[in-house]
């Protein structure tokens, strides 16, 4: 059924959403209103999606939802901020049969239940190109709590939390390209964990912290630049699952095949910086909360990127993915 509902009709189903959060206003206004909370940060970050361009083109609804949504949060997860709320941007192809509709709320419905989050507000609007989306996500931080990238300081340890390369595997798997006899490298393309539950190591012990969207190197650079430092990267001490190690053994050329997964981005780890007497806390502290931790290099007071594999340097022509 084409057509015949309208963008108000597409804002009633929404409407569940909010669930019941007076904040929303009920959508039936322009705005949200958000009263100050004492002692708090509001801690606010925004992505956006195109069909075959950040999800593949035909991908069910509902894993859509699912993935703006999650790939969102990992920006606020990285803050160490408690997520609470979104407002999202719908723009529908007028093909796009309303039963996807539904399928794309359901798919926000079951998320919002499972992160915390409630539907503040947005719009809609009908777009002839491909389907794009957006949300704005919203978090809280204790004041002054919120871990920058900019907060990293010389000698450092570079510490990732999470599997790297797992999400450009995902995608070669999703294509057909590569095997995925279990279906888990697709499986966490489409559908990535952000690291929500490292919130209180990350808060405790991390000087500055990024997702790993872009890539390790790319986002690890982010947060030596934002904080005026140098940085070396040890490709050997990576932490890949046992799918990208396979994936990694098999290449004959090994640097290369560690700079891709370590370049190729969508993992959704955390890149942070740890002082080195809080390393092995912070990494048993993670481990103890579902993430796999390892130090992957150092920050430091000579600017630069370094970058080694089995002690020797590597030159590297790309960081990661960029629009």
């Amino acid at each position: 059924m084409t057509g015949q509902l309208d963008e108000f009709d597409w804002i009633d189903r929404l409407k569940p959403l909010t669930r019941h959060d007076t904040r929303a206003l009920g959508l039936l206004d322009d705005v949200a209103v958000l009263p100050a909370r004492p002692g708090s940060d509001l801690i606010v970050s925004k992505d956006a999606m195109v069909e075959g361009v950040h999800f593949l083109v035909g991908e069910a609804a509902g894993i859509v939802a699912k993935r703006l949504l999650r790939t969102s949060i990992s920006d606020l997860a990285a803050k160490a901020a408690d997520p609470f709320g979104y407002f999202l941007m719908t723009a529908w192809p007028d093909d796009r049969p309303w039963a996807q509709r539904d399928d794309f709320i359901a798919g926000l419905r079951d998320d919002g239940e499972r992160f915390g989050l409630t539907l503040l507000g947005g719009d809609t609007v009908r777009t002839p190109g491909p389907l794009t989306l957006s949300a704005t996500v919203l978090g809280w931080t204790p004041a002054g709590g919120a871990v920058l990238r900019s907060g990293a300081k010389a000698g450092d340890i570079a510490v990732v939390c999470g599997f790297i390369g797992d999400g450009w595997l995902g995608l070669k798997a999703a294509l057909g390209e590569i095997p995925d006899p279990t279906g888990r490298l697709a499986a966490h393309y489409r559908l990535p964990e952000p690291q929500v539950a490292i919130r209180p190591a990350l808060a405790a012990l991390a000087h500055a912290a990024a997702d790993v969207s872009d890539g390790l190197v790319a986002d690890a650079l982010h947060v030596a630049k934002a904080s005026g430092l140098g940085l070396s990267l040890d490709l050997d001490e990576m932490p890949m699952s046992p799918e990208a190690m396979a994936w990694s053994g098999g290449q004959i050329d090994t640097a290369a095949a560690r700079l891709a997964l370590a370049t190729g981005g969508d993992d959704y780890a955390v890149i942070c910086a740890i002082a080195p007497r809080d390393v092995k806390r912070f990494i048993e502290w993670t481990a103890r909360l579902g993430a796999p931790s390892g130090r992957v290099g150092q920050f430091g007071g000579e600017s630069g990127l370094r970058i080694r594999l089995e002690g020797r340097p590597l030159a590297v022509d790309r960081f990661g993915y960029r629009h």
